[in-house]
């Protein structure tokens, strides 16, 4: 543990929105070389160091400030509250390249700049597949049918109304697309956590439970073992969800996040709820619920979000969200301006259940320190981790392994590789790695 009575070091903040297209396909390419000039020409004007403290006080508490003798700014002012402008940096961001239309591409969530476990509304992380709608909730409807009559006696049509005045659960969660972390299963790609990791993002929801709904209409459980959803956007995203999850009564179908209302780019008025399960499974702008008795390989289940395995097979129905973690401060594309204190913070998670343990190396894995969980741990949701460091100018390796409460522990690139070789894009956990020059400049680099 560091100690707490030296001087806290001071952190240079990740710069955004730096990479250009040509930039996007050097690192295609191969090509590392321009991220370390990128970096320092993003932060110039941030690494400058502050003004040295007068030796008889600082003026920013010795001067009254202005707004200390004024009249501030009237209630309701803004009627929905918005961040303050000095916070205007802080906002999810797509990575250029990444897809040939903004309709079927990713926003990512700014993972550095996000406290606690729960992901603002706003900051949520998007993946869309043929864009997003702002749909009328009057007109919005949920059916709930079977692909055969034996299987449900009374097939049904919801209307919100309907849904809402039904007996709801609120439960907080993590969403992770499968391809979180996918642009890395070869080498480095990219710099900051934003585009490493931030295809994740934490909420409390809020919804009616679809075990209530099946009940309603009637379901015969020992028949109907796999259940369809299916999203009223123009791609027709469609997603089989084995019964068990349905049975054990976690999967839900949610209007509300976060206290309000689902936003449009995270499908309101309904989406679905699959704890623990990659994001595509999660059915945005849910429009109908099938029952049946087998997997229904859709095409972005035959096609898409499949693993490509080492000796050319491709794995299916690989849903569930390996135990991961990553530490989102200090991290790629800050720089830590001098020595002293730091709070090494991050987050970790897991798809089976709660995070047990997470550890902390500051040398690449060779020596580990256990990091304090800040509580309440959750099931299935994001989890808090903080250590102390004290950084003496020398280089380091920083590196967090989560543990869950199956006791799976996560993976070391090298051992992910040896199962899953480099040619795949999703479930990738393994462990993450920021480098620490003399400079304080940090990278991203792989440990195997």
């Amino acid at each position: 543990m560091g100690d707490l009575s030296k001087q806290p070091g001071r952190l240079r903040p990740a710069p955004e929105n730096f990479l250009t297209e040509e930039q996007v396909k050097a690192v295609a390419a191969g090509r590392r070389d321009f991220l370390r000039k990128s970096f320092m020409a993003a932060g110039a004007a941030m690494a400058a160091p502050l003004a040295a403290r007068a030796a008889e006080g600082d003026p920013a508490i010795l001067n009254l400030p202005e707004w200390s003798k004024t009249l501030g700014m009237p209630v309701a002012l803004n009627p929905y509250g918005q961040p303050s402008k000095f916070e205007s940096q802080l906002l999810r961001r797509e990575s250029p390249g990444l897809a040939r239309v903004g309709q079927a591409s990713v926003s990512f969530a700014p993972l550095q700049g996000l406290f606690g476990i729960i992901t603002p509304s706003g900051l949520h992380f998007e993946r869309h597949h043929q864009g997003w709608h702002d749909i009328d909730p009057a007109v919005h409807r949920l059916m709930v049918n079977a692909s055969d009559p034996a299987f449900l006696k009374k097939p049904k049509v919801y209307t919100m109304d309907d849904l809402m005045r039904l007996p709801s659960v609120s439960r907080i969660h993590f969403i992770e697309c499968g391809a979180n972390t996918g642009l890395e299963w070869g080498n480095v790609a990219v710099p900051t956590v934003q585009y490493t990791h931030g295809m994740l993002s934490c909420s409390e929801f809020t919804g009616v439970p679809l075990k209530l709904l099946l009940e309603d209409c009637g379901v015969d459980y020992k028949k109907a073992r796999y259940v369809l959803a299916e999203g009223a956007d123009g791609s027709s995203m469609t997603r089989t969800i084995p019964m068990e999850m349905v049975e054990n009564g976690e999967v839900f179908v949610a209007y509300g996040m976060n206290g309000e209302m689902l936003r449009p780019e995270n499908g309101y008025p309904l989406r679905l709820v699959v704890p623990g399960v990659q994001g595509v499974s999660w059915v945005k702008w849910l429009r109908r619920i099938e029952v049946g008795d087998k997997p229904y390989a859709t095409k972005d289940e035959a096609v898409h979000y499949i693993d490509l395995m080492p000796d050319g097979m491709h794995r299916q129905y690989t849903s569930i969200q390996e135990c991961k973690s990553v530490i989102t401060t200090p991290s790629g594309g800050q720089r830590l301006l001098e020595k002293g204190f730091y709070n090494v913070s991050g987050i970790a998670w897991s798809g089976r259940g709660k995070i047990t343990r997470v550890d902390v190396s500051f040398d690449g894995g060779i020596n580990w320190q256990q990091a304090r969980i800040e509580g309440p741990v959750q099931n299935k949701a994001l989890t808090r981790f903080n250590i102390n460091w004290v950084w003496d100018g020398k280089p380091a390796m920083l590196q967090s392994r989560a543990v869950d409460e199956t006791g799976y522990v996560q993976p070391a690139y090298g051992q992910l590789r040896e199962v899953r070789g480099t040619k795949s894009i999703y479930h990738n956990n393994a462990i993450q790695t920021w480098k620490v020059v003399e400079s304080g400049e940090i990278s991203n680099v792989q440990v195997l």
